[in-house]
Order: structure tokens, then sequence, then C-alpha cells
């Protein structure tokens, strides 16, 4: 245990050396994580960074905080129930915090597919708007650019799609380049529609553009009740995670805690106990990521 101490003061000492004392532990810490991420991780995350920091949905340090505290006193909690050792409370405490960045990183990307799903609800919405009145996909794309209702990076990609029109005299491309960066099915579906009146010049536009739009928001119901559901699956299922962690305490109730601790005295119970946590903690991961991956995506 002292070499553990140890070893977290050294690594303080060092960070705090390293951050010159022009700021603090934590903003050097967190720098470094970012580079690291920034490194390795694919071109979405600086795209989903700027855009958290801009809807002010970043975690502040009082948040960070809060959760390094909640995740790492739960762990260590359920470490010390498991082996009574205060080396396994701070292992699975650093464990528990060490995922952090992580989850943080998940609720971040549910947060940006939330936006970029209203976003495209309201290209689509409004582009068959624009048309109704245009009778012309470019110039309802560009009645939306000028609206001011769209925002980055949606409003970038709308107006690269309409110089591609401009400059291949076709829409073709354009939509092709739009459906590859927004894969959902509203979209595909409206620009599919806009080729076919385009191309062939349907004559009663108005009525299919109407059973698209109708569409449209039978499809974004949808996926808000999607996403209720999924809060309410979400709250359930934190709740389930942690009572199967609680169930080592029935079987001491049941054995007597001398019983117990004689049977930690074995080396093959310690290595039960550990793929207990592991397993409930993969189920715990596992249910986290489903909750908070492809909301938005019908």
């Amino acid at each position: 245990m002292e070499l553990v101490i140890w070893i977290a003061i050294a690594l303080f000492v060092i960070a705090y050396r390293k951050s010159n004392g022009s700021e603090s532990v934590y903003n050097f810490a967190k720098k470094q994580v970012g580079a690291i991420y920034s490194r390795y991780a694919p071109y979405s995350f600086q795209t989903i960074s700027a855009k958290m920091k801009e809807l002010k949905q970043e975690y502040t340090i009082k948040d960070y905080i809060i959760q390094i505290v909640v995740m790492g006193g739960i762990a260590g909690g359920i470490a010390f129930l498991y082996f009574y050792s205060f080396i396994m409370v701070i292992i699975y405490g650093g464990i528990a915090i060490a995922f952090i960045p992580y989850l943080a990183w998940l609720r971040s990307k549910r947060i940006y597919s939330e936006y970029l799903f209203e976003q495209i609800q309201i290209y689509t919405t409004n582009v068959i708007m624009e048309f109704n009145t245009t009778q012309s996909f470019v110039k309802s794309l560009e009645g939306v650019r000028d609206s001011g209702i769209l925002e980055d990076p949606v409003l970038e990609d709308l107006k690269t799609m309409i110089d591609m029109s401009y400059q291949n005299g076709t829409i073709d491309e354009s939509i092709i380049f739009f459906n590859q960066k927004y894969p959902y099915y509203m979209v595909k579906n409206m620009h599919q529609l806009f080729l076919q009146i385009t191309k062939e010049g349907a004559k009663d536009s108005g009525e299919a553009l109407e059973n698209m739009s109708m569409d449209i928001d039978a499809l974004v119901e949808g996926v808000y009740r999607d996403q209720m559901d999924r809060k309410q699956f979400h709250t359930k299922f934190i709740t389930f995670a942690l009572v199967l962690f609680l169930l080592v305490l029935v079987m001491q109730l049941l054995l007597g805690r001398d019983s117990y601790l004689e049977l930690l005295e074995q080396w093959y119970v310690h290595v039960i106990l550990h793929a207990i946590i592991i397993i409930n903690c993969y189920f715990l991961l596992t249910g986290e990521k489903y909750y908070n991956d492809d909301v938005g995506v019908e």
C-alpha cells in the first residue's frame, strides 16, 4: 500500500513540474489527454469537442470532480465489500476514475448525434418548404442557407452542395456528397425524390413532397420516442447493474462475515471475485455504449 501511495505522489510531482507552475495540474492533465486523443482518435473528436464547447455542454472541473468522487467512491466501496483490502480499494477506484474520460466521450457523442439529427430535421423540412415556392432544388438549398436556421457543420456542407451543383451543372454529385456525410433515411429518401422530380419532371410533385414531409414527421417521432425509451432503459439498467455488484453482500449475509473472510484466504476465491467484477463492469460499459451510440439515426 505504501508503494502505491509513493507512486501516486511521484506522478503528481512530475505532473506539477511539467506544468511549469503556470497552470493547474488539472489543466495540464487535461491538455495531455486532449493531445493523445487528437493524435490517435478520429477526426470527429476535434469536431465534437469544438461543438460541445459551442453548445456549452462540455464538462466543467466541478463536474469531473463530482464524477471522480462518485465513481471512485462506488468502485472503492464495492472493492472493499468484495476483498476487505484497501489496496483493492485504491486499484479499483483508480480504474473506475480512468474510465471517466471514455464515459464523457460517449456522452459527447450522444449529445452531438442528437444535435446533428435536429439539424438534419430542419434541413429536410425546410428544403421541402422552399421547393414548394421555388420549384428548384438548388434555389431551395440557397433559401435554407440564407434563412439562418442551420448551423455548422450541416450549414457548411450545405454550402458545399450548392457550390458543387453550380460547378458540375447537376445535383447528382452534391447529393452523393451529402448522403455520405449524413446517411439518414430521411435525407436519402428526400434526395431521391428530388432527383426524380428534377430528371423526370414529375407532374404531381406537390403531393409527393407532402407525403415525403409526412414520412419525415413519422421518422422524427419514432426517433424521439426511441430516445425517451433509451433514457428509461438507462435508469433501470444502472440500477440493475449496481444490484448485481451487491449480490456478494447477500452471500456474506448467508455465510457470515467470518466464514467469508476465511474464504478470502483461498487464491481461487480471489480469481472468482475479480472475474465477477470484470464481467459486471463489461456488462455495465456495454449498456452505456448502447445508450449513447447512434442516437438520432433511424
